[in-house]
């Protein structure tokens, strides 16, 4: 397994790139969040990667952080998820965002990526709950802990409230409050909207 690249950027074709490693050019596919944050060409690069051997093919593909290689990983796990689909989740929000919408089991984040339609964005949310939500909440400092904010969103739903309106109602809440408080204080500001 290829784990990291370190060379000389030669060439951008979005979303691939080619790096030159000691005389050895890799063709790389790399999510928009890293492309837009690469040097210029000529300079060097370092990238986390992950390597996907198919029968028809050897794909290489580039990260700016490990996060990012973790939650690609992750995206590629979930049924019916390859590896272009993931990139393309990646490409369309942070991974902090991709965390935040987990945790918060916001599909309407997720079909906003050309691709994802509302079935495939509840498989994700639904196979990524327990891995990523906790695990990169914690890296990317999501604020609320998952379950507390994902029992008032669910309570929200349950008593009649859209994604949209549960959503915004828990992201106005105060970190750390507990379900109780959480769905008193997320009623209130939705009775006064």
């Amino acid at each position: 397994m290829i784990g990291r690249l370190s060379g000389i950027l030669l060439e951008r074709n979005p979303p691939q790139i080619l790096v030159d490693v000691q005389g050895v050019a890799y063709e790389v596919d790399v999510p928009m969040s890293t492309f837009y944050n690469l040097p210029g060409n000529g300079e060097r690069v370092a990238l986390y990667t992950h390597l996907v051997v198919r029968e028809d093919a050897h794909l290489l593909f580039g990260f700016a952080t490990e996060q990012e290689r973790r939650a690609f990983r992750q995206l590629t796990k979930v049924t019916g998820i390859g590896a272009r689909t993931a990139l393309a989740v990646l490409s369309g929000m942070s991974v902090a965002e991709l965390a935040q919408a987990v945790t918060l089991q916001e599909s309407g984040r997720l079909t906003r990526v050309p691709g994802i339609g509302k079935k495939t964005a509840e498989r994700i949310l639904l196979e990524m709950r327990d891995k990523l939500g906790a695990e990169l909440a914690a890296a990317v400092g999501v604020n609320r802990p998952a379950p507390a904010s994902a029992d008032i969103l669910n309570a929200l739903h349950a008593l009649g409230y859209n994604d949209r309106e549960a959503a915004a109602a828990v992201r106005d809440l105060p970190e750390g409050i507990s379900v109780a408080d959480g769905i008193r204080q997320a009623l209130k500001s939705l009775s006064k909207g």
